[in-house]
C-alpha cells in the first residue's frame, strides 16, 4: 500500500491516505482540514490519483484530529470507524473547541459508526491494516499497522524522539508508556513509524534515542 502525508489545521496534524496500488481504493485517516483550502487540497489529490475513498478512521477523537471528519463523511459518503473508549470524547467536541479558544472548529459530536479493538483487521482494497490498542493519550487510542509494507500511523501515542500528552481528559502517563513498550516497540526496528504530528520516524530509532524510554 502507498501512503500520502497532509499537515492541517493549527495543530499541524498529519493526515494519511492509505490506497491500495492496485484497486485503488482508500482510507482517510484523522482529517485535520479546518477551512476550504484545506478540504481542498485533500480533494484535488484524491481526484488526482483516481482514488476510491471507502473508509474514515480517526486514531483518536481529539479535536485537532477530527476537524475534516464532517467533510469527509459527507462528500465521500462514509462511515466513522474508531475505537469505542473514545466516544465521549467525541460526544464532547464543543467543549474541547471551547477549551483551546478555537472559533470556528466544528462542535457537533463526533459519531463512530464502525467501532474497532485491538487486533481488529481493517482492509483497503486489497490491503490490509491490524489495529493496535495504544491507550494513554486518550482511552480509545489506536495506531495502524501494516506489516506488508512496513509501517504503522501512531496517531498521538509515539512521535519521533516524543510520546502524546497524557493530562487531556483520559489521559494515563504509565498507560501510555506500558502501550508503547508492549505494543509498538514489539514490531520490527525497520517500521516506519508515521505520527500524528511531526516527523516520520521508525520503531528502532525510538527504541534506542526516545527521551521517555
Amino acid at each position: 500500500m502507498k501512503v500520502a502525508q497532509f499537515e492541517f489545521n493549527l495543530f499541524g496534524v498529519n493526515t494519511y491516505i492509505v490506497w491500495d496500488t492496485a484497486t485503488l481504493e482508500a482510507a482517510i485517516v484523522d482529517p485535520g482540514m479546518e477551512n476550504p483550502d484545506e478540504c481542498a487540497r485533500l480533494k484535488q489529490f484524491i481526484e488526482r490519483e483516481r482514488l476510491q475513498v471507502t473508509s474514515l478512521i480517526n486514531t483518536h477523537l481529539h479535536i485537532d484530529h477530527t476537524m475534516g471528519n464532517d467533510y469527509v463523511k459527507d462528500v465521500f459518503d462514509v462511515g466513522l470507524t474508531a475505537c469505542a473508549d473514545d466516544e465521549f470524547l467525541g460526544k464532547t467536541r464543543g467543549e474541547q473547541a471551547a477549551a483551546f479558544h478555537l472559533r470556528n472548529a466544528p462542535v457537533t459530536p463526533v459519531t463512530i459508526d464502525i467501532e474497532v479493538k485491538d487486533g481488529d483487521k481493517l482492509y483497503v482494497g486489497n490491503g490490509e491494516l491490524t489495529v493496535i490498542s495504544v491507550p494513554g493519550h486518550s482511552p480509545g487510542s489506536i495506531a495502524l499497522y501494516c506489516e506488508k509494507s512496513g509501517f504503522v500511523i501512531t496517531g498521538d501515542a509515539l512521535f519521533a524522539g516524543s510520546i502524546g500528552r497524557t493530562d487531556l481528559p483520559g489521559g494515563n502517563h504509565s498507560t501510555l508508556l506500558n502501550a508503547i513498550k508492549t505494543k509498538l516497540f514489539t514490531l520490527p526496528d525497520s517500521t516506519e513509524v508515521l505520527p500524528g504530528h511531526g516527523p516520520e520516524t521508525t520503531i528502532g530509532a525510538e527504541k534506542r534515542s526516545n527521551p521517555f524510554f
